[in-house]
């Protein structure tokens, strides 16, 4: 029996942009194991897994090439604009995902925008864990502030040359005890309002290109600093892609596009 799997570029309007993610249509239950070997497998970020339920909703899991993760913007993007694009839900339909971390609903906005509602990260002040400044490459005067919610730390720099200047060692920042890393600063471009990279060597990913769960940490960060609710964000990977964000107190909006780059079948 064969299964439907896609490849999805997010957070990106054109092919080769923003941060691929694999979308897998489930046909009946798989066990735990099968869905890691697919992932890595794919090598991609994210795979995603989708099983369609009564209600028209989802369930939906998503595995780095080395674990499963508790939650993943870009491949729920991803995944929204696959069940759109491919007929199985009507453009004025809501996507509904139910997950490990509750209930996300994705809307396709009139421009062609994905509207997601996701759960707020927050960042309580944090001492900095040995050894992950020098890791990263950070020099401790550049460092503005460092927290951590319940899956990375949030490292703010002085200058936005910091962040695209980065060149991590990764086999030393392996060893942080986190999902990831996430390092912003105040944008120096005019058309954006934040800038950040992501970094998560312990969950197989050395640099994310676009990080759609960073951002929700991020949009609770910066957009009380900044005073503005609605923000522009940029993240400065090779590939690189924008997000665009919307502040809500416990939740908050993230915004993209997609492009289907491949469609095939798995026969495993």
């Amino acid at each position: 029996m064969t299964i439907q799997l896609l490849q999805i570029d997010a957070f990106t309007n054109q092919a080769f942009g923003g941060n691929p993610a694999a979308v897998c249509f489930l046909d009946d239950d798989r066990s735990d194991e099968w869905m890691q070997s697919v992932a890595a497998e794919m090598n991609l970020s994210e795979t995603a897994f989708l099983a369609k339920r009564p209600d028209n909703s989802y369930n939906l899991r998503w595995f780095t090439p080395n674990v499963e993760v508790d939650l993943c913007g870009h491949a729920t993007l991803a995944s929204s604009h696959a069940l759109w694009s491919e007929g199985l839900l009507s453009a004025d339909e809501p996507a509904q995902f139910h997950t490990r971390s509750g209930l996300l609903t994705c809307t396709k906005e009139d421009d062609g925008w994905i509207s997601m509602d996701f759960p707020t990260r927050h960042a309580d002040w944090a001492n900095e864990p040995t050894g992950m400044l020098a890791a990263l490459g950070i020099p401790v005067e550049e460092v503005r502030f460092i927290g951590r919610n319940v899956d990375d730390y949030l490292v703010e720099v002085a200058t936005a040359q910091t962040v695209y200047g980065l060149t991590p060692d990764f086999g030393r920042l392996k060893a942080v005890e986190t999902r990831g890393i996430i390092v912003t600063s105040r944008s120096d471009r005019p058309e954006f309002d934040m800038i950040s990279r992501f970094f998560a060597p312990g969950a197989g990913i050395d640099e994310d290109p676009v990080t759609g769960s960073a951002h929700c940490c991020l949009t609770d960060y910066w957009a009380p600093k900044l005073n503005k609710p609605k923000l522009v964000a940029y993240q400065a990977s090779e590939r690189g892609g924008t997000i665009k964000v919307e502040y809500r107190g416990p939740r908050v909006l993230l915004m993209g596009q997609a492009v289907t780059v491949l469609r095939g079948e798995l026969l495993a």
